[in-house]
């Protein structure tokens, strides 16, 4: 694969910014075939792709990571797909506007949809009747289609062009039954690939105090580095681990090691920004074009976690699978 080789090219690029972003996206989305779905046998392979492509850019992250999730939901769902073309996957609920889907064409409002006006195509969850999710795919390339970035303020993560979509009796095909999406084994394994998103832009940021540290050792930087160090060794072998359990037994969802996997991810990244802010002060954070969206962008991504929630959910499915979590 050529990952490293565009993502070498999107750094040192002196373009603008959005024009190369698009241009990036663009190159990746070529190379699809050769990332692994997930739970087939190379898990950990996809998920270290993902980390690279966050330690670069957390907008190339995310843009790929709903591309590549598409492609693997329409594969797991027996459900063909366009060879060309970027895809994304949009799930947020609760617009004004909720869609409706009426013989075959959908109406209403999508909100948050990352790269709107990039995407070719795009699987759109809404409520039937009964109030279960059903899966939508749509050509984005139809005129009954509108898209509004007005609503979209963010300062991290501002460069994924996220906006709010208007359908108009839109022609739009469903995908899989009822609760399929939601109820299928890789709903969670694609959670994962999110997480090794977070992971890779953590490490990145982590690798500037690991600079520091060998240009100009200071004791201070170093304790730092070494509690950052623990942190991020720790959670790269529960991705090895977790990815083998997926591998091992693919048609099993994993939700609890996944969510589990999920906080531990979020509270190594938090841990991160803190420290390696404190330790580097603010010359990174204002000098620094890499460093300075990471830890922008980080913060805005992480809250694709549902905190509390994510660890309410952890105990409840403790409960019910037994204690095993609390012994060694």
């Amino acid at each position: 694969m050529d990952v490293d080789k565009i993502l070498i090219d999107f750094e040192q690029s002196e373009s603008d910014i959005s024009l190369n972003l698009a241009q990036t996206i663009q190159q990746l989305s070529k190379l699809s075939s050769a990332v692994p779905h997930p739970a087939q046998g190379a898990t950990l392979k996809r998920w270290q792709i993902l980390a690279r492509v966050a330690a670069t850019n957390l907008t190339l992250a995310k843009w790929f990571e709903s591309h590549l999730d598409a492609l693997s939901i329409l594969q797991e769902l027996n459900a063909s797909a366009a060879e060309d073309g970027l895809w994304a996957v949009w799930a947020a609920e609760g617009s004004a506007i909720p869609l409706q889907l009426q013989q075959g064409r959908c109406s209403g409002q999508k909100n948050w949809c990352s790269a709107a006006a990039m995407v070719d195509y795009a699987l759109l969850t809404y409520r039937d009747t009964q109030q279960q999710a059903q899966l939508l795919m749509v050509d984005m390339h139809q005129q009954s289609i509108s898209i509004n970035h007005d609503a979209w303020q963010a300062v991290g993560m501002q460069s994924t062009a996220t906006a709010s979509v208007y359908f108009d009796e839109t022609s739009v095909q469903v995908v899989g039954t009822p609760n399929a999406y939601l109820e299928r084994a890789g709903f969670w394994h694609g959670a994962a690939g999110v997480a090794a998103c977070w992971y890779g832009a953590a490490t990145r940021l982590a690798h500037f105090l690991y600079q520091a540290c060998q240009a100009k050792p200071d004791t201070y930087r170093l304790m730092y580095l070494g509690e950052v160090s623990t942190a991020l060794k720790t959670t790269q072998q529960y991705f090895h681990h977790v990815a083998a359990q997926i591998d091992r037994d693919p048609l099993q969802s994993h939700e609890l090691i996944v969510r589990i996997l999920r906080a531990q991810v979020e509270q190594t990244a938090q841990l991160v920004l803190q420290q390696v802010g404190k330790a580097l002060g603010a010359r990174p954070f204002c000098e620094h074009k890499i460093f300075a969206a990471l830890a922008a962008d980080l913060p805005v991504f992480l809250r694709q976690s549902h905190a509390a929630i994510d660890l309410e959910q952890i105990g409840k499915i403790t409960t019910l699978q037994g204690d095993d979590v609390c012994r060694l």
